[in-house]
């Protein structure tokens, strides 16, 4: 009797990962089915081999050109693009986030409101939300400012609402004890707990909306995509060699900073 116990369990979890193997699989099938796999051109080699020449040998006088725009300007303009847009989204974001915390709001109705409105919020991609933007103020930066910053207030409410959730409330009751109002035990109870927090999601927010800064511009809204999208257009590959090689360095360099800036705020 002892050893049954034991068997039925290790039975049921060989059935349990057989289950989650045969949903799996399942799952694989139907998304190989639903993708239809045309035909490789025949002069895919060229090109790919046209790519790689091009890729491997940059155009470094594209770097600075003083009569006009070149890739110091668009990573500039990406970068502009990126802080505008986080920082929009940052000081935006504080209602939304203190709205959806569960342990803010009186009801769990209120909170789930919230979350609802924030999950609606950043179900619209960037590049979306880049060209309806593009419609109603026109082509160009500010453009990928407003829709980098509409959609970051999703993400960051989010994990903004996490941290408020995840906070100790018992400096908050020992100041209401002491008859502290809310704004009050908001500002010398809740901020202090969760800033470092709010700024560490920032940063690395800051890095994705790097990133996308850098896409927007094949949808008009500024950027170096810009001048890549016309380089892949033009088929100028030694052009495109050198706007992604800028990309990844500015990316690579704005990770590890974040990252180091990150470990010493949290």
């Amino acid at each position: 009797m002892k050893g049954e116990l034991p068997l039925r369990t290790w039975s049921w979890q060989r059935v349990r990962f057989w289950l989650a193997a045969l949903l799996a699989a399942l799952v694989y099938i139907w998304a190989i089915r639903g993708v239809e796999f045309t035909s490789i051109k025949q002069n895919a080699g060229d090109i790919t081999a046209a790519i790689f020449r091009g890729l491997l040998h940059p155009d470094w006088s594209y770097v600075y050109l003083p009569e006009g725009e070149d890739l110091l300007r668009g990573i500039l303009d990406t970068l502009a693009i990126a802080v505008l847009g986080t920082f929009i989204s940052a000081v935006l974001c504080l209602p939304f986030a203190f709205w959806a915390a569960v342990n803010m709001s009186a009801s769990r109705w209120i909170s789930g409101s919230g979350k609802i409105v924030l999950t609606f919020i950043r179900t619209f991609p960037e590049l979306v939300l880049a060209v309806m933007f593009i419609k109603a103020v026109g082509p160009g930066p500010f453009a990928g400012v407003l829709a980098l910053g509409l959609h970051s207030i999703g993400m960051l409410g989010k994990l903004y609402a996490e941290a408020i959730e995840n906070m100790d409330r018992g400096p908050a009751e020992a100041l209401t004890a002491c008859g502290a109002n809310r704004i009050q035990t908001l500002w010398f109870a809740d901020l202090p707990q969760v800033l470092p927090e709010f700024l560490s999601f920032t940063l690395y927010r800051f890095e994705i909306s790097v990133r996308s800064a850098a896409i927007l511009g094949i949808v008009g809204a500024g950027g170096i995509g810009t001048p890549l999208i016309f380089a892949l257009e033009a088929r100028g590959w030694p052009r495109v060699g050198i706007i992604v090689l800028g990309i990844i360095v500015t990316v690579t360099i704005i990770d590890y900073a974040s990252s180091y800036l990150r470990k010493k705020l949290v």
